[in-house]
């Protein structure tokens, strides 16, 4: 398969927003080396610090504001930018709670890691991850 058209993505509905997957072996066999993710978080919601293991990820803001972590660096992004998160680095994403629409971001992730082709690992509980935002 060499095209997903919009019908075809597959959305999951989770605690601080949307995951729509894009490309992953699930859906496209022959990503081995890629998984694309269309992003779309609400107002005051975020997914916290985490990371993965085996996978560098690039995050591009389409639409929205968030503020990108990555590592105890926090930048605010608008439409066109670009955060680069090298493997098992951990990083967050949060969309202001007073913000006037959802972020729509696209995220790419590679290589693709199983039949998800993504992979995570929760860090918020732990420091300084779990204070950095106090």
């Amino acid at each position: 398969m060499c095209f997903v058209c919009q019908d075809d993505v597959e959305w999951e509905e989770l605690d601080w927003g949307d995951l729509g997957w894009v490309v992953r072996p699930a859906n496209v066999p022959d990503a081995a080396n890629l998984c694309v993710l269309d992003v779309k978080i609400q107002p005051g919601q975020g997914h916290d610090f985490h990371r993965h293991p085996n996978q560098e990820e690039v995050i591009f803001l389409r639409s929205g504001e968030i503020e990108q972590w990555v590592l105890e660096e926090r930048r605010q992004l608008v439409p066109g930018d670009v955060a680069f998160i090298p493997k098992d680095t951990v990083h967050a994403t949060f969309v202001a709670a007073d913000a006037t629409e959802p972020a729509r971001v696209l995220v790419v992730l590679g290589p693709s890691h199983g039949l998800d082709g993504y992979e995570a690992v929760d860090a918020s509980a732990e420091e300084p991850w779990a204070s950095l935002r106090s």
